[in-house]
């Protein structure tokens, strides 16, 4: 049963920066074909946030990208989001994305982020 659990989340003013992390459990580092992080604000359909793959591709929505770095920890079964210059607009509560290598996809149960102005 893989899991997924987050860490991290909280309120921050805007400018500050946040860091959430993201550990797999019950799946083997070379059976992950992806992780990410997806948000989803009130009122708002669940957006990507940035993905990385196995091979360490790294794919950054237009809004986040200079701002967000995703990385992944491949031994500890790992990936983070470092966030920085937040912005009200990122408020949103934030879910970690795992796909394997035959495309079934698990989520995290999400940690709330909240930019204060």
């Amino acid at each position: 049963q893989v899991q997924l659990v987050e860490s991290g989340g909280g309120m921050v003013q805007a400018g500050g920066s946040l860091r959430l992390s993201c550990t797999a459990s019950g799946i083997m580092f070379f059976s992950i074909n992806a992780m990410g992080w997806y948000r989803q604000a009130p009122g708002k359909q669940r957006e990507l946030v940035a993905t990385i793959t196995s091979g360490g591709v790294t794919n950054y929505a237009d809004s986040v990208k200079g701002r967000f770095t995703i990385s992944r920890d491949y031994a500890k079964n790992t990936v983070a989001l470092q966030m920085n210059s937040l912005k009200t607009e990122d408020t949103a509560v934030y879910s970690c994305n795992l796909v394997n290598k035959i495309g079934s996809e698990y989520w995290g149960q999400g940690t709330r982020v909240t930019v204060s102005s």
